[in-house]
Formats: structure tokens, C-alpha cells, sequence
């Protein structure tokens, strides 16, 4: 009778060790999607999964997902260290009445890669951060979104937001908007993107710390406005054009502006604390308005 349940104890034991072995393995360190892939696949290439929540429970953190064909994939929401990545292959997702894209873990690094994102008129935002050690979007088009291109609410931690050749237009809130709260802050970096046709085209609240350069911001309500006294903008080499009011600062915001193009707004410069490197042509606006003085120089 002992032996019995001694064999039962160890069989059982087994039983659990392959198990939780089998769910390891069932998580790849890359993963696939197809338009006429299926969720119940295991994400090969062979036999990939049909969207990006099928796949993302079955790719290991720090994994990667690739897109096999053009398609949409659906929303996601993540919440661990990620690649998304479906350049030259138009992966997109369709987003009515959700967010395209939820990033919500203090400690993933997410990078998400040639995909258009389309929120229809009645998506919610397009990517949002609750929170994240560090977002790269690349090669991303956000459009047609209620709310915002992308959404940074992280409450506590340092998040590292990086936008590259990137588009965002058409959102009835902003392209991108920093609303971060708590001990949460936001350092942005973004290059050669596009912000057109949004309230604000880049927007960002307190503790954030925003560098935007070789970029075009045009037919925005504002094209660039820094709203809090712990808000920075650094802007460098952009084109500013046909926005209601290109530049503008609120509540004790800074920007610091060099070598940009800031023409055909109703109003070029708006609010104080705006800086110049110099370089900068302010000019064919309904009101040029004016800079608040010199950036320094070393």
C-alpha cells in the first residue's frame, strides 16, 4: 500500500514537471503571423498564429514577432519585453473603439516596427503607455484615433520613448501627448517623423524632457506646445508650418528652438520661455510673435 502511493506521489510529480515544461517550450524566442494563420498554431513559420495576441502568449520575453504577409492583426495589449516587427511586409492592425496598441509593464522594453495602425474614426489611442522602461517606435503610422497617437501616462519610473520616420495624423487629441503623473517621468526622443492634422502635433506635460528634430509638423490646431513648468522642448531642424499656432508654452514651459522653419502659422510663436540657438526663420505668418531670448551656447 505504501509503495502504491509512493508511486502515485512520484507519478503525480512527473506529471506536473512536464507540464510546466511543455508551456516553456511552447514559448519561442520567435514567433510568426499570417492573414490566414491561426491562433490555435504554435506561431511557427510553417504554422503561424493569425494575430498579435494569439502570438505574444506564445513568444518568450524578449522574443520576437514577425508579420509573413500583409494583414491586419489585431490590437494588443503587452506587458513584458518585446519586438513586434513587420517591416516590408504592411502588418497593421485595426482599432475601432479600442487602443491599437497597450504597452502596460514598468520593466519592458518594447519595440514595435512597419506597422500601420488605424483607429477609424472611433479608436481610442493609437499606442498607449501605462508604463514601460523604454518604447521604440519605428517605421509606425498612427491615424484616425479619437484620443491620441500615442498616449504616455506612465505614474511611476523613468520611461525612454524613441519615434523614428514615423507618422501621426488625422487623431482628434493629439499626435503624441505626455500626461505623466506621480513620481512617473518621460525623456523622448524623436527624428524624421510626421505630425500632421492632430489637435496638438506634439504635446508634453509635466516632468518630460522632449527632443524633436528633422521632423514636419504642419496643419495641427498647435504644432508643438510644452505645457508644464517641468516640461522641456528641444526642437532642431523642423519644419513648423500652417498650424493655427506653431510653438507655444504654457504654465511655466520651456522650449528651446534652432535652425527651424516656423512659417505660414496663424500665430509663429506663442507664450514665454521660448529659447533660441538661432538659425531659425520666423517669418509669413499671420503674427510672427517673438522669442524670449537667447538659449546658451558652450
Amino acid at each position: 500500500m505504501i509503495s502504491f502511493k509512493s508511486t502515485l506521489k512520484f507519478s503525480t510529480f512527473f506529471i506536473f514537471v512536464f507540464a510546466f515544461a511543455s508551456i516553456a517550450q511552447a514559448q519561442a524566442t520567435r514567433t510568426w503571423v499570417s492573414g490566414v494563420g491561426d491562433d490555435v498554431n504554435p506561431c511557427s513559420r510553417t504554422a503561424p498564429c493569425k494575430t498579435f495576441a494569439g502570438a505574444i502568449s506564445k513568444t518568450a520575453t524578449n522574443g520576437e514577432i514577425n508579420c509573413l504577409d500583409p494583414a491586419g492583426y489585431g490590437a494588443v495589449t503587452i506587458t513584458k519585453s518585446i519586438t513586434i516587427d513587420c517591416e516590408d511586409t504592411q502588418g497593421s492592425i485595426l482599432a475601432s473603439l479600442v487602443n491599437g496598441v497597450t504597452v502596460n509593464s514598468s520593466v519592458a522594453h518594447v519595440k514595435l516596427r512597419g506597422i500601420s495602425i488605424n483607429g477609424a474614426g472611433n479608436g481610442l489611442n493609437c499606442v498607449r503607455i501605462v508604463s514601460a522602461a523604454s518604447v521604440v517606435l519605428d517605421e509606425i503610422v498612427c491615424a484616425n484615433f479619437s484620443q491620441h497617437g500615442v498616449s504616455v501616462e506612465n505614474a511611476s519610473g523613468a520611461l525612454k520613448l524613441a519615434i523614428w520616420n514615423s507618422s501621426f495624423r488625422n487623431n482628434s487629441g493629439n499626435g503624441l501627448n505626455t500626461f505623466v503623473t506621480g513620481t512617473g517621468s518621460a525623456a523622448v526622443a524623436i527624428e524624421s517623423s510626421l505630425f500632421a492634422i492632430n489637435g496638438v502635433g506634439v504635446n508634453t506635460g509635466a516632468a518630460t524632457v522632449a527632443a524633436i528634430h528633422n521632423s514636419t509638423i504642419s496643419n495641427n490646431t498647435t504644432g508643438i506646445q510644452a505645457g508644464n513648468a517641468s516640461s522641456f522642448i528641444n526642437s532642431f531642424d523642423n519644419q513648423i508650418v500652417s498650424n493655427t499656432t506653431g510653438v507655444n508654452t504654457i504654465a511655466g514651459a520651456t522650449i528651446r528652438l534652432g535652425n527651424n522653419r516656423i512659417s505660414g502659422n496663424g500665430t509663429g510663436l506663442a507664450g514665454a520661455n521660448l529659447l533660441s540657438w538661432g538659425g531659425n526663420a520666423v517669418d509669413g505668418n499671420t503674427s510672427n510673435g517673438a522669442m524670449s531670448g537667447s538659449a546658451s551656447i558652450q
